[in-house]
């Protein structure tokens, strides 16, 4: 036990650095009472209940589409092409009769897949890469970061074109382009968070203890670089369903007949002056979405980084 505060004036602390009178459960409970706090905050927040219900009806709607969609996505039905919504097809018709709604729910299936798999691998791909730039030597970090700006300086859509002029349109290209240009944005949040704790106190105690550069990274940068990011791909999500929707209504992603919100709006656009119908179909679960993943990224980054929510 070290001595007390008459002899040094300095609150005496246990082996741990913890004050003597601070115990474990005490601790515990500050903690829940905490997570208590920021739940009360989200709760009472509109806008994050709001966005919270809408991401859980899109990511409902996209995985139980098979149980929902009253008929098949591609299913003809000739003589009710072009109809407007009845009760046997909510959202109308297509140009050959398929269900709009029925397509609107698989076509939330390749959004969801486009946004779960590029969000996460970009994800992961970038927390890595700016982690090492840095933690990493000074060369390092000048060599990703120009990497960094290389890519970031092509337009989604420019890169897009050209690579499709290659290889030819699939939804595999379009994930490869949405991994590819999302990274960066990653790994600069998590370089910059990284940079800001490499010369913290802990940091430097490991160091000094003979710890390796990969168990600092693993057990004590990521755990306070990753917060940040997750809210940063909960923001993400809807610009990657939006450029896989835009990808596919030029025609350089999925390929008819496969549902996607981007074929239909183009179906759509094709056949707007005999029925809106369309259009309006494939729009709304974009707006939705667009407004949900927008929503609860805003209210998980006022409850984790106050400071940043005060001006909104």
């Amino acid at each position: 036990m070290n001595r007390s505060d008459s002899e040094t004036g300095v609150p005496a602390v246990d082996s741990e650095g913890l004050p003597d009178h601070v115990s474990e459960a005490e601790i515990r409970e500050s903690a829940a009472r905490e997570r208590r706090e920021k739940l009360r905050q989200f709760v009472t927040d509109w806008q994050g209940l709001t966005g919270l219900i809408l991401v859980a009806l899109f990511f409902a709607s996209a995985i139980f589409a098979p149980v929902l969609a009253p008929y098949e996505p591609n299913a003809i039905d000739i003589p009710a092409r072009l109809s407007g919504p009845t009760l046997e097809h909510p959202a109308g018709t297509d140009q050959l009769g398929r269900d709009t709604f029925s397509r609107i729910l698989y076509g939330g299936r390749v959004a969801l897949k486009v946004a779960a798999i590029g969000v996460s691998v970009s994800l992961v791909l970038g927390l890595i890469l700016g982690m090492i730039a840095g933690f990493g030597p000074r060369w390092l970090d000048n060599l990703l970061l120009l990497i960094f700006d290389t890519v970031r300086a092509f337009p989604t859509i420019v890169l897009a074109l050209a690579t499709v002029a290659l290889t030819g349109p699939s939804l595999w290209i379009v994930l490869t382009i949405v991994i590819v240009t999302a990274i960066p944005q990653y790994a600069r949040v998590a370089r910059t968070a990284t940079m800001s704790l490499k010369n913290s106190d802990f940091i430097l105690a490991e160091r000094s203890l003979g710890a390796g550069t990969v168990r600092m990274l693993w057990h004590h940068i990521m755990p306070n670089v990753i917060g940040p990011l997750m809210i940063l791909a909960a923001m993400e999500v809807p610009v990657v369903v939006t450029i896989e929707a835009g990808l596919s209504f030029l025609g350089l992603g999925v390929l008819p007949p496969t549902a996607s919100w981007g074929t239909i709006l183009n179906e759509g656009y094709l056949v707007i002056r005999d029925t809106p119908w369309m259009v309006i179909a494939g729009g709304i679960p974009l707006i939705l979405t667009t407004l949900g993943f927008t929503f609860l990224g805003e209210a998980l980054r006022d409850i984790f980084d106050p400071r940043m929510g005060k001006g909104r």
